[in-house]
Parts: structure tokens; sequence; C-alpha cells
């Protein structure tokens, strides 16, 4: 029987999940429906993830504990995969509007991925309005990141026309009876024996990258410098498992329109949109600290050439973000500075040497630092690394499709954790840009109203682009 353990860092996701908080992440796809009276958009989907189980292995692999939890879990095969155990069919009451969908996708959010199961699922959802259809897909962090799992869905989704449903799909290689306990508590034992070599070698490397900075004083300044204090909003306490959801879209060649008049990059569009959003919802809600908001952007350490494409490889920025400036111009310069900052800051030590740390420790130590730290009662203090977390992710640039159904829309769904009772996520598909915000219901209740202002920040962004172009042309 193979064994894999996760990593650290996979690991962690599983660590950090409680009653509350969940470690799935999840994305949207809405598809419109071809004119085929005989297209069935569950048959197609279902026919083309029983091929697909068969090429990838993360879809069929469950996690296997180790006794007493001493050590982080491992990977096995799953010898019951039942694929539609996986694969759910289901439909939003008419007349099928966003808010149905949104309503829906929340409470599928709340809800934990099933631990003896491969950590996934996925819905077909009928009844969207415009004869339009969507597939909501479900995967713990555990099992991919981001990155990875857009990459798994533009695979899935690309080059399937000539795909025969008709024929059936190649049997699944036959897995081993998941092992015993006590093999699994061996195996532990041997591994955790090899952890104090990595250890060492993990130290020396450190203090290698540790002596490189400290020749360099300004570098010594950063690397020893913090973040301002992270200051208390109304979304920063304690979760409940309840969620609220929706999305926006917008189009991709105006992001870039804007980019290129105020000679800034994409990223520092999107930041500002939500700088200037959060600003106002926060002003609305008469909550807005003085300080500004600390924002956690996630960042792919992604090479091309891991060994195993499907496992973490993620990382982190810690940015202050200007909700303390009123100015829309000046809060996207400032926008600009703060990330260069950011960035530096993250480069100063190589993100795999970051990665690894969280290998180092044993399971049982990790979990039990990351139960104290997802205690409510922290939560509540507003002790928390940040405010709220903002990523900014490339998706295809190519047409996805499901036989003859075009994707239209690519909408990222990410996860919240106690005392970050909110989440705005950006991707990429095509030509455009789609905007998800999830949030604890109690916490960010209006949450809609957030969404509505991020997309007046982004009208005022085009207004103050049109008097950087009008003033370049000398009008």
């Amino acid at each position: 029987m193979a064994l894999t353990q996760l990593s650290g860092l996979d690991a962690s996701f599983l660590y950090l999940e409680t009653g509350r908080s969940f470690g799935h992440v999840s994305s949207i796809l809405i598809l419109d429906r071809p004119d085929d009276p005989d297209f069935d958009p569950y048959h197609e989907y279902r026919a083309r993830m029983a091929r697909a189980v068969v090429d990838y292995v993360p879809l069929r692999r469950r996690l296997v504990e180790v006794p007493f939890g001493l050590d982080h879990p491992y990977w096995a095969e799953d010898p019951d995969f039942d694929l539609d155990f996986h694969i759910r069919h289901v439909a939003v009451p008419p007349p099928g509007d966003p808010a149905e969908l949104d309503s829906l996708v929340a409470r599928l959010i709340g809800r934990p991925l099933d631990r003896n199961k491969p950590l996934w699922e996925a819905y077909v959802i009928e009844g969207l309005e415009h004869d339009r259809f969507a597939i909501f897909s479900k995967m713990h962090h555990a099992t991919i990141d981001g990155a990875a799992g857009a990459m798994l869905t533009q695979q899935l989704f690309s080059d399937t026309a000539d795909v025969d449903l008709r024929e059936e799909p190649p049997p699944l290689p036959k897995a081993s009876p998941l092992p015993q306990p006590n093999t699994v508590f061996n195996k532990a034992m041997l591994d955790l024996a090899r952890r104090p070599r990595r250890a060492i070698r993990w130290q020396r490397q450190l203090a290698k990258e540790l002596f490189r900075v400290g020749r360099s004083a300004a570098d010594r300044h950063e690397l020893a410098g913090t973040l301002p204090g992270v200051p208390r909003t109304p979304f920063n306490a304690a979760i409940t498992p309840n969620r609220r959801f929706t999305w926006r879209s917008i189009p991709l060649a105006e992001v870039k329109a804007v980019k290129s008049a105020l000679g800034c990059t994409v990223n520092d569009v999107v930041m500002s949109m939500c700088t200037g959003a959060l600003r106002r919802y926060l002003l609305e809600h008469d909550a807005l600290p003085d300080d500004p908001l600390v924002a956690m952007v996630p960042v792919s350490i992604r090479t091309g050439d891991e060994v195993d494409p499907w496992t973490n490889r993620v990382s982190s920025i810690f940015v202050t973000i200007p909700t303390d400036v009123e100015d829309p111009a000046e809060r996207i310069a400032a926008i600009g500075a703060t990330m260069a900052e950011g960035k530096h800051r993250h480069d100063l030590l190589p993100a795999d040497l970051i990665v690894e740390a969280a290998s180092i420790a044993p399971g049982l130590v990790a979990h039990t630092a990351a139960r104290i730290a997802m205690n409510p009662r922290v939560a509540n203090t507003g002790r928390t690394v940040a405010n709220v977390t903002i990523s900014n992710v490339p998706g295809p640039r190519d047409l996805l499709s499901l036989g003859a159904a075009p994707v239209r829309h690519y909408v990222p769904v990410s996860t919240i954790v106690d005392g970050q009772g909110l989440n705005i996520t950006v991707q990429s598909y095509r030509d455009t840009l789609d905007l998800g915000l999830v949030s604890c219901r109690e916490l960010v209740p209006d949450l809609d109203r957030l969404a509505e202002l991020h997309m007046e920040e982004f009208e005022a962004l085009k207004d103050l682009a049109a008097l950087a172009v009008a003033a370049a042309s000398g009008e």
C-alpha cells in the first residue's frame, strides 16, 4: 500500500479546521446551455469526470490518520471510491436569479467535507436565468492550492469536444485495502526519526540566509521590522459556520485601460478598488479605524519543477492597505508603494525555506498549536495577523467548455477563518475579472453592499483614469 505523507503546509489546512472554520476552497463555472435539446449538463459532467478520475490521482486519494495524531496524516488511494458520492445534481428555484445561486453556494461552503472520503465535491446546478447552468466544485486546501486547482480546471474543461461519451470510461486502477493502524504508526515513527536531520539541514540553511541578509543594513532593517498593529474591525472576531457569498464581474479591458492611464499594474488597480470599498463600507458602519488595515495577500511559489504538482505551493505577503487615505489618486499611489515593500520583505528569505518550516514540527505539536490559534476566545480579542485576505489569481486565457457548453464566468470562492470573517478573491478568465466575496453571515450580513461598493470604487478609478488621459493630451 503506497502511502504519501502530507507536507506540513498541506496538513496545516486540516489542523486549522474547526466546527466553524472549514479548509476547503471552491469555484463556480457559469456556462451557457447549447441549443442541442438532448444536452444534459449532469450527464456531460459526470461522464467527463469518470475519465478524469482515472488520470488525476488527487481525486481518488483519501486521508489516513496516524494513531493518536502523532504526526501528519498520509494520502492513500480510496479502495471504495464512489464517483456518485462526489457529484451531485441540484437546481435553484425559479427565476434562478443571481441571489438564488449566491444563497445556495453560501450553504454549500458552510459544510465540511467528509474526511472518510476523497476531499472534494461537485454540484451541477441547473435552473439559472438566461438558460444557463453552473458547476460548483469544492476541494480541501490540504489536497490542492488555488493555482493547482485552476490548472486542473483548465485541463478538465479544455479540448473536450472530441470525447465520445458513448464509450465506457477506462476502469480505475485497483487500489489496495487501507493499511492497518499499526502499519501507519510504524511508518510515522520512521518518518519522525528522520525529522531531526531535516531540522538540522533547515537550521543550517536558515543561518546561511540570515547571514546573507545581515550583511545589508537595509535588508536587516526590513527583516526585523514588523507591520503596524492590526486594527479591529467588525469582521475581525470569532466566526460562525454560517456563510454569505456573492460575486461581481468587470471587463478586463477596462481594468487594463485604468492601469495604463494611471501608470500602475493590474494588481494595483484591484487592490485599490478593494481598499476603497473597504474604507467606504467601514465608514458606513461607523467602524473605520484610524490606522490602515492589514491585508494578507496569498502568492504562488510554484516553479513548475514540483515532484508532486498537486501539493500546496503558496505563501503570503502581509501589507498595509491605505484605508486611511480618502483621495483615490493618493490611495492607488500608496498601494503601489506598500505592495513593493511587502514583496521585498517577503523575498528576503526564500519561500521554500519558510514552507519547509511547517514540515519540521511533529503533527501533534502543529495540531495543538493550531487549536490554540483557532480558539474563539483568542479571535474575539481582535488578535489576528491580518484584517482581510485579498487574492488576485491569474486564470485561463483560453475558452473553457463542457462539450458544446462554453464557460462564461470562472468565479473564485475562497474561505474564511476565525479572526478574519471576510475574504475577497479576484480571478481573471479570458476577458473578464470575476470577484468572489465570502463572509461570516453574522459578521458581514450585508455582503451585497460591500460588493456594490467595489463596483462603485472601480467606476471612481475609471473617472480618475479619464482625467489622467485628458491631462496627458492637454485637454
